[in-house]
């Protein structure tokens, strides 16, 4: 793209602030919210310099923007149902006071009217008593008019239509005596008595109709069209208000009548009568809202009655499911059963919004509980039968069974984890495939949560598996330590623990939960990546941590096993160190015995590990660096050790801190040359060599006149991993009598003797 088009497109989209990405959606939106906003000048302002592909760029981002607006307004609708609502009915019941009130006003307006004239025709008749009596003989020797004749016939045609139910023709008769009323009223065609007999008539067989048509409706044989009739008709009567609380009234019934003939039993599954129930029921609210639409129109009174009926029989209908479907289903922890009552239930009710009938809040709300409720169910059932399995786990690492295996899964693709774990793995597998179609309830957050608390109480039953765990009782939750556990023997059965919790925190589990995380959304579109993302380092984060907890316990096991001995009594002490000064012999200059076995153990578990952790090295190297720090910070931390070097009646010599320099140097050398030597651990063995040879100085022998160099130390600890680990050639000396250093070449044992004997 040349440097004008880059420059047009920014001048015309990328600098405009109602397109700054970095405004807010409402900020967007302010431009097409002004009263005076045109979109023609809008659309022309905006193309008119703008080239064909800037004229698409502006119509994807007008389409995005509309996107983002309609999922605002839906969530926004969504919050805000129930206020909604509760804020029709009162409106609606209000607009009935009024429209009530109106006519019981014209009512009492038109009788104060009518005895008004009375009055004052019997004012005029009063005062002019001959004229009167001349009237009236003249009026009864005259014959009746055209329209006293015509009220006669009138009033006995209105009592025959409305004895026949002849309701269309009633209705027409009566809009033509309330004419014919007003026009004589204007003429004074009638006498007051006689219209005013003509008023009440029309009043008394218009109530009388409107007592049938409700009658008749009411009646269970009425058809849906005989129903409409009805309801329009007493529309046309002037009670709308009335004529809307029948039809609703007359499709409650209705439909209560055929939810009573469908009844739960032991050959209906919770889908199959769900399904049975759901058709009647969003059928008739369905038709309800056709007839009112139909009837009422869009008038907002009526409307809100309809909505509030609508969210009634819902409920009802919500309950009944609860009762005989979702809640026992629920109650089992069958989570899919649940899940099909839901869906099917969902699928009926989002066929309404096309009415404007938007139900589906009232079902989250409804049927929540019950899926959590399966949720937590399901969630225990994992526990209980990875705790079952634990009982007999050989702790070997395995492929599952082919026929076991997860379908369209290739080999390669496949886990290698002990029977405990595939179990554990495979029902966590099935609750994320049912949760996932649950985006709707926003389930993820509980999911996620309860899985952390299964995925701990798993981890306490691999670290009970661990020998001697029992001493670590008062850390495991006591109903873990009620069951029964295969205790893991062997090294490589206790890596597979660790191999077993770490491929299900770093891998398994969070890759199964990716599907969950959109799920917990509720901020706006642009925050979304990044809360995701951030949600999903802190839940993997406690995994780890659950993780971590397991592999302490590893290391401070074998850490125990090392410096302890079956008697409870301290290997590793201040007095090898102590006592090197007072022997007379000069030493062999060589590890201690116990960093040689911490060497041999890091060494058998480094190899284990290597076959365990395949694709997970990391892993691997975290085990190795833990326990080797575990080791090392024992010494740090005792402070019996320091107090007998610092402290205590004998001194640490020059041969004693030598010994001690030798075998830090030897941890140092073996674990960098291991790849676990960590940053940490490097300083806490300075740390600690500088305390040792503090506590010679403070003697007042200058340690580093006693000390040899740097490279010697090196020297006999790389010898001495050749030796431990056989790769090592010394020839035909003989090792028992000759140091093993002085063996390895001429340089190193010019160099042994020479600082040897300083």
């Amino acid at each position: 793209m040349s440097s004008r088009s880059r420059s047009s497109i920014s001048s015309s989209i990328g600098n405009s602030a109602d397109f700054d990405g970095n405004l807010t959606l409402n900020d967007r939106l302010k431009v097409f919210k002004t009263s005076h906003f045109d979109p023609n000048a809008y659309v022309t302002s905006k193309c008119q310099t703008m080239s064909e592909k800037e004229i698409r760029h502006l119509c994807s981002y007008l389409v995005d923007l509309k996107k983002a607006s309609a999922e605002e307004m839906r969530r926004s609708v969504y919050a805000n149902y129930s206020a909604f609502i509760r804020t029709s009915k009162e409106i609606s019941d209000l607009e009935g006071e009024l429209l009530s009130m109106r006519n019981l006003l014209s009512t009492q307006s038109a009788l104060l009217h009518n005895l008004s004239e009375g009055a004052r025709i019997d004012s005029l008749s009063a005062s002019s008593q001959d004229s009167k009596t001349d009237d009236i003989s003249n009026f009864e020797d005259r014959e009746p008019s055209q329209i006293e004749k015509w009220l006669v016939e009138f009033l006995d045609s209105l009592d025959v239509l409305l004895a026949e139910r002849r309701t269309n023709e009633a209705l027409s008769a009566l809009t033509e005596g309330e004419n014919i009323a007003k026009e004589a009223k204007n003429k004074q065609t009638l006498s007051p008595a006689k219209y005013l007999s003509l008023k009440n008539s029309i009043t008394e067989q218009r109530t009388k109709l409107a007592d049938q048509l409700v009658e008749s409706a009411c009646q269970p044989s009425t058809s849906g069209v005989e129903l409409r009739s009805a309801v329009s008709a007493l529309k046309k009567l002037g009670d709308g208000p009335r004529a809307n609380s029948l039809l609703l009234n007359s499709h409650h019934q209705k439909l209560q009548f055929n939810m009573q003939r469908i009844r739960p039993s032991s050959s209906f599954y919770g889908g199959a009568y769900t399904a049975t129930l759901s058709r009647p029921v969003f059928s008739t609210i369905a038709q309800a809202a056709t007839d009112s639409l139909t009837i009422f129109g869009e008038e907002p009174a009526y409307t809100s009655k309809l909505v509030t009926w609508a969210v009634k029989q819902t409920e009802n209908f919500a309950h009944l499911i609860k009762k005989n479907a979702l809640g026992p289903s629920a109650a089992v922890g069958c989570l899919r059963a649940a899940n099909d009552c839901f869906q099917i239930c969902l699928r009926h009710c989002s066929s309404l919004e096309a009415r404007g009938l938007a139900l589906s809040p009232v079902l989250l709300k409804m049927f929540r509980p019950s899926i959590e409720e399966a949720l937590n169910a399901n969630l225990k059932r994992v526990e209980q039968s990875s705790a079952a399995l634990a009982a007999d786990d050989d702790w070997l690492l395995a492929y599952l069974p082919v026929g076991a295996r997860l379908m369209g899964s290739a080999v390669a693709s496949q886990p290698k984890l002990s029977g405990s774990a595939h179990r554990f793995n495979s029902m966590i597998q099935e609750i994320f495939e049912d949760v996932e179609p649950l985006k709707i309830l926003q389930l993820g957050g509980a999911t996620l949560e309860g899985l952390l608390k299964v995925f701990n109480s798993y981890i306490n039953m691999l670290i009970n598996a661990l020998p001697g765990s029992v001493e670590n009782e008062a850390n495991l939750s006591e109903h873990i330590m009620n069951r029964t556990v295969k205790i893991a023997e062997t090294e490589a059965q206790q890596i597979a623990l660790l191999a077993n919790a770490s491929l299900l925190a770093e891998d398994l589990l969070p890759r199964a939960a990716m599907k969950l995380l959109p799920l917990n959304q509720h901020s706006r579109v642009e925050e979304q990546p990044r809360r995701a993302t951030d949600r999903q380092r802190d839940w993997k984060r406690r995994l780890q941590r659950s993780v971590d907890r397991l592999r302490d316990s590893f290391c401070r096991l074998h850490a125990l096993d090392l410096i302890f001995t079956e008697e409870g009594d301290v290997r590793l002490n201040s007095e090898m160190y102590l006592c090197m000064d007072e022997n007379a012999d000069d030493p062999e200059w060589f590890p201690s015995r116990i960093f040689q076995e911490l060497f041999s153990i890091l060494s058998h578990i480094a190899s284990i590990a290597t076959e365990m952790f395949v694709g997970r090295e990391r892993s691997a190297t975290i085990l190795l660096m833990r326990l080797t720090e575990t080791v090392v910070l024992w010494i740090s931390d005792d402070q019996s050790f320091w107090q007998e070097i610092e402290e205590g009646p004998r001194s640490l010599g020059p041969l004693g801190l030598q010994q001690f320099y030798l075998d830090m140097e030897f941890v140092i050398l073996f674990s960098s040359q291991g790849h676990y030597l960590s940053r940490h651990l490097h300083q806490v063995i300075k740390n600690i060599i500088a305390r040792a040879i503090d506590a010679v100085a403070a003697t007042g022998i200058d340690p580093y006149s006693v000390l040899p160099e740097d490279e010697w130390f090196a020297d006999v600890a790389q010898i001495a991993i050749k030796m431990l680990t056989g790769k090592a050639n010394f020839g035909n000396i003989e090792r028992e009598n000759a140091s093993p250093t002085a063996s390895a070449s001429e340089k190193s044992i010019a160099s042994v003797v020479s600082h040897g004997s300083n």
